[in-house]
């Protein structure tokens, strides 16, 4: 069987000040991020980024995540074969449609920046939220427990285990509850119940500044995260771009469809390796790599060479 590689692009989680350091090795991935380092509406959440000041907020972790995800595919895209598809975890389904050459760079960083602004909003107008990651829960047991706390799944990321999003007042009464029937949570450091009804008021916003971006046919299919069905079309990805800021991401089908188009290979841009370690566990056959476990481009290079012989 061919060697077919898949490419994966992070969610927020995993941010840290040195995550555009290895992409600066590479000459046209450093002028890229020189530029966005210049831009006035980019330069403070990229400055924030590199001094570790408010990770975890919102304008900053998601416009510098698809920024550091876009300059490491610059650095390597030129020495890959065409990849089989893309799939991208929460914010990291904008990063992919740039991937696959849907989306200009530039505009897809800034349009994180204001994904992050509409989502921030929703927050600001309501009540304050939160997320807790379940695992290891009890068959049966998760979506009664969510219901009673007025939690919603956000990201469905295996049988047993997903994120939840809802009321910060309830959060610790879930994980408590959770660990109590069995199962294991962990309270993220987030304040946005991304992908969960909370957010339903970001989404025609953000589908309108969608619907202005010039959009290409992209070179290889997109996965949709609220499906897990290939996207080929610019309809089909602002529609499900915007839907998926308030609908349950289905990355547990998302990684078994990259298995049934037949991935041999899976490479994450990061920052960060939570996706490549999720798809090998799930799908052993699959040989999964992050950017951030090696030390050189080169070293990337080299792997993914042996890996697609």
């Amino acid at each position: 069987m061919a060697a077919r590689l898949v490419v994966l692009c992070p969610g927020q989680g995993a941010q840290h000040p040195a995550m555009f350091d290895l992409a600066r090795t590479d000459p046209a991935a450093g002028r890229l991020l020189d530029d966005w380092f210049a831009d006035p509406v980019l330069a403070e959440p990229l400055g924030a980024a590199i001094e570790g000041t408010a990770g975890f907020a919102n304008r900053i972790a998601q416009p510098s995540i698809v920024a550091a995800t876009l300059a490491m595919w610059t650095a390597l895209a030129d020495a890959l074969p065409q990849p089989a598809l893309v799939a991208g975890y929460s914010i990291g389904e904008l990063s992919a449609h740039a991937v696959a050459g849907a989306l200009a760079p530039s505009a897809t960083v800034k349009l994180a920046l204001e994904r992050a602004a509409l989502m921030d909003a929703c927050v600001a107008n309501g009540v304050p939220q939160a997320m807790v990651a379940l695992s290891a829960m009890p068959k049966g047991t998760a979506a009664p427990l969510m219901h009673r706390f007025g939690f919603h799944a956000a990201i469905v990321t295996g049988e047993d285990s997903l994120v939840a999003g809802g009321p910060a007042a309830q959060r610790d009464s879930l994980a408590e509850a959770a660990v109590a029937a069995g199962g294991r949570a962990t309270v993220l450091p987030v304040e946005v119940a991304s992908h969960t009804p909370l957010l339903a008021g970001a989404v025609t916003p953000f589908a309108a500044l969608l619907a202005r971006q010039q959009w290409s046919a992209p070179l290889f299919p997109v996965l949709s995260g609220i499906s897990a069905e290939p996207v080929w079309d610019a309809a089909r990805a602002k529609d499900d771009l915007s839907r998926q800021i308030a609908e349950p991401i289905r990355w547990m089908e998302c990684m078994d469809a990259c298995a049934e188009a037949g991935a041999t290979v899976a490479l994450e841009l990061g920052p960060g390796a939570a996706l490549s370690r999720m798809l090998q566990a799930r799908h052993p056959a699959i040989a999964c790599r992050s950017v951030t476990e090696f030390r050189s481009l080169d070293g990337i290079r080299s792997w993914l060479g042996r890996q697609l012989d």
